[in-house]
Formats: C-alpha cells, sequence, structure tokens
C-alpha cells in the first residue's frame, strides 16, 4: 500500500475476524401471564396473585431473586365491536405481565417452563441462549488469536502480491467479542396453556461467537 506523502511510514491495513462455534450455557427464558376482566382492578388482582405463585416456584426451584426481572407490564382495554364506532364500550381489559427467567443450568430450561406453567402461566413470548461471563472468557483468547492470525495471512499474501516485505507492527485495534442471543421461537405461544406429564423439549443447539481486530504492519 503506497504512502501518505504526509506520513513517513509505508503500511499494510488489515482486518481479520475469528469465530468458534459453542453450546450455549445459559437459557433465557420470557414467560408471564394474561388475565382478562371486565373490571380492570380485578384483572389486576388477578394477575398480581397468578405472578406471585409463578414467581414463588421459580423461587422454589432454585432460580434467585436477581435471576428473575420484570420485562414488560401492560393493561390493554378491549373494546366491543358491536358498539363501535359510534361508541367506545368497554367490554373487558387484558392485563400482561411478563418476566425474563435467567436459567444458569442451561438443561433445566424446559423444566423451568414446565414450572412456571404448572403455576399458572399461560404466556411464553421467547426462549434464547445466551453464554456466561466465565464461558465467554475462556474462549475470548482463542476468537482474538484467531482473528491476528487471519489478519497476519492476509497481510502476508497483499505484502506478496506488491512485492513489500513486512517488517513489524505499527497498531492494533482490537474490536470487542461478539456473543449473539440466538432464539428458538418454536416454544413461543400466547394460547392457554396447561402443564403436561410430558417434559418441554429445549435444544440449545450452537452459537457463534466472534470477534475482530485491525492491524496495521510496517512495510518496505
Amino acid at each position: 500500500m503506497a504512502a501518505d506523502p504526509a506520513c513517513p511510514e509505508n503500511l499494510i491495513t488489515v482486518s481479520g475476524t475469528g469465530e468458534v462455534m459453542t453450546e450455549p450455557d445459559i437459557g433465557l427464558v420470557t414467560l408471564g401471564v394474561k388475565t382478562e376482566h371486565a373490571d380492570v382492578r380485578t384483572a389486576q388482582e388477578q394477575n398480581a396473585m397468578t405472578m406471585d405463585e409463578i414467581i414463588t416456584s421459580l423461587l422454589a426451584a432454585g432460580i434467585p431473586r436477581q435471576d428473575i426481572q420484570t420485562v414488560s407490564y401492560n393493561i390493554y382495554p378491549v373494546y366491543d365491536d358491536e358498539t363501535r364506532p359510534f361508541g367506545e364500550d368497554v367490554k373487558y381489559y387484558q392485563v400482561t405481565s411478563m418476566v425474563q427467567v435467567t436459567v444458569r443450568e442451561v438443561s433445566r430450561t424446559g423444566e423451568i417452563i414446565d414450572i412456571a406453567v404448572k403455576n399458572g402461566a399461560n404466556q411464553v413470548s421467547s426462549v434464547g441462549f445466551s453464554l456466561s461471563p466465565e464461558k465467554e472468557k475462556s474462549l475470548r483468547a482463542t476468537v482474538l488469536t484467531q482473528a491476528v492470525g487471519n489478519a497476519r495471512s492476509d497481510a502476508d499474501v497483499t505484502a506478496a502480491a506488491t512485492g513489500v516485505t513486512i517488517t513489524g507492527v505499527k497498531s492494533v485495534v482490537v474490536g470487542s467479542v461478539y456473543v449473539p442471543v440466538a432464539y428458538d421461537n418454536r416454544y413461543n405461544g400466547s394460547a392457554e396453556m396447561k402443564a403436561v406429564a410430558v417434559p418441554t423439549p429445549i435444544e440449545t443447539g450452537q452459537i457463534k461467537v466472534s470477534a475482530q481486530v485491525s492491524i496495521s504492519y510496517l512495510i518496505t
């Protein structure tokens, strides 16, 4: 790569990406309860009672309270279509409360869904999987090493093709390690749900951990 006249150094700047596939060790389940009643306060009270039972059951199952987080709470009036558009009569109110449960033993994800359903949950909006900080840290060196190796390989090819020699490294910019949350939408549902004798099957699959570096090599 030709040098900038204002810069005394000749450089080749390349980017490299490292990737590794791994099994997730964290389950993320968003679930809750929807209640309906003509009286909004009654709908709220019924919702609160059921959600309290769900949370109590999750705590009893060993889920720490800090791993149960409220993510949404909605009150929605459902209007009587027969009186609209001339009237605004509310037929009943829907109250929906949702929590995200972090399951740190990923193999228990299906079990946790079953426990929640058994205790009143009738909504499952998402099931996802990710990595614990410990596992992410253990893979960081692997993907960064791959990224640097790929960057150097590209730099060597470029140097050979352009007839220059790499003599050193000017700078390295390390991007963050990217760990996506993989969602399995097969288990999403908003219909009435009932506890069954057969455990809910959950397949965690694999997720891709990636990292990127940008390296500027000195050349002559």
